[in-house]
């Protein structure tokens, strides 16, 4: 078991941008794509991932000091911390289940295919951590090893579920033909945030307020554009976390960068996927009919979008807000900060990019993350010991993209349950 995990921590240490242009080059053999276009088609959606990476890097290093300078100026003083999802990630991966869960997750897939039970391959393997995260939360509760295979199957099915479903909104409003998002953490927040949004899409006055960018843009003209949009935003979160001017300039600028360079990246690896995407539907007519397949992808591309980035921006000082004023919350915010973009990857589609819309759904989806976040706290710590290095002065750990993500925190009393029955 111990090589097995090595191996597989090896394969992930390489990288998206190493590893991603292999898998689409070996689908590309398998759907009959040329030599030729299947390399570049590899080579480009590697390129486009790497590019995409370099971005949510400077996106993730302006974020994180700015939460991070406005919970020190605020004097938040919460005893579990978010360790972000890096953290959790290499925690899940030190269990023994998680190695295992790799094969599971892709059998799994190929069944539901096989039968058409699915539309969607599921290519995102960096991803399958949140489902390894389930079963590793499963067994650590119970000791159970086959409970925790199970927790990880009923999760990998409910991925494959909510990415068929949410597809068609993906594919229109993020222009991502072919494409559904398998990533756990935004499916998870989309749950709950999109029936949310949708009840507030009803509420007189505000149902009818139309936020999106394109709407921005027409009536605040220069101040609409998603640059801009991202340098006020940045420049607010400096502001709020007590910068001196040239911080408030450099964050700002950054931020502008963001929404200006993250959509070109998109593009860039979707030139890469679409050769693959028109093979594989045409060989699944000649085979199937109409049958379509999607890929599973990242929420990643999703952040190309200036409405996912500005709500998932604006969401920052809102959640150290509520992490505040909420009764039995222990949570402090922090790692996990500035991956809220992808928490929003799919319920801004369903609203059409309505920014107002967004904001509000997840400020409610956000408020019970960190009573969630908080009742997860203890398996995560569990599982998080002699692998991850705590934070200072944190007595827990826990974060947004597993804690407080309700696919993941139901394994935590249904596997409790388990325990009793067991």
């Amino acid at each position: 078991m111990e090589s097995l995990t090595n191996i597989v921590q090896g394969i992930l240490n390489m990288g998206s941008s190493v590893v991603l242009p292999i898998i689409i080059f070996i689908l590309a053999m398998v759907f009959r794509v040329p030599v030729r276009k299947a390399v570049v088609s590899g080579l480009t959606v590697g390129i486009g991932m790497l590019g995409i990476s370099l971005v949510l890097g400077l996106l993730s290093d302006n974020v994180g000091p700015a939460a991070q300078a406005m919970v020190e100026r605020f004097g938040l003083n919460l005893t579990i911390v978010d360790a972000g999802w890096p953290a959790v990630s290499a925690a899940t991966w030190a269990q023994p289940i998680a190695a295992v869960m790799i094969p599971v997750i892709l059998i799994v897939n190929l069944i539901m295919l096989a039968l058409n039970w699915t539309k969607t391959l599921n290519i995102d393997i960096w991803n399958y951590w949140h489902m390894s995260a389930a079963a590793a939360t499963g067994y650590i509760i119970t000791g159970n090893f086959f409970w925790g295979i199970i927790c990880g199957v009923i999760y990998t099915v409910i991925v494959q579920i909510i990415a068929d479903k949410t597809a068609p909104y993906v594919q229109e409003y993020y222009g991502l033909e072919g494409v559904s998002i398998s990533t756990g953490s935004a499916q998870g927040y989309a749950l709950i945030g999109i029936p949310v949004a949708w009840a507030v899409s009803k509420i007189p006055g505000i149902g009818d307020l139309d936020v999106d960018p394109e709407t921005i843009q027409k009536r605040f003209g220069i101040f609409g554009e998603p640059m801009i949009m991202g340098i006020i935003i940045g420049g607010a979160m400096a502001i709020l976390g007590g910068y001196d001017v040239t911080k408030v300039l450099q964050t700002a600028m950054a931020m502008g960068a963001v929404m200006f360079i993250l959509p070109r990246m998109v593009k860039i690896l979707m030139e890469g996927l679409i050769p693959i995407q028109e093979a594989a539907q045409s060989m699944l007519q000649k085979r199937y009919g109409d049958r379509e397949i999607f890929l599973g992808m990242d929420a990643a591309l999703a952040t190309g979008s200036p409405a996912a980035l500005s709500t998932g921006l604006l969401m920052v000082p809102i959640t150290l807000l509520i992490a505040v004023l909420l009764p039995g919350n222990r949570v402090l915010p922090f790692a996990d900060l500035a991956t809220i973009p992808f928490f929003a990857a799919l319920v801004v589609p369903t609203r059409k990019g309505n920014i107002l819309h967004s904001v509000i759904s997840l400020t409610v989806v956000i408020t019970f993350a960190l009573w969630m976040a908080t009742n997860y706290a203890p398996v995560l710590t569990q599982m998080a010991e002699g692998v991850v290095d705590f934070p200072k002065g944190a007595s827990q750990i826990s974060n947004f993209d597993t804690g407080g993500n309700i696919l993941n925190w139901i394994f935590v009393p249904l596997s409790n349950l388990v325990k009793g029955i067991l």
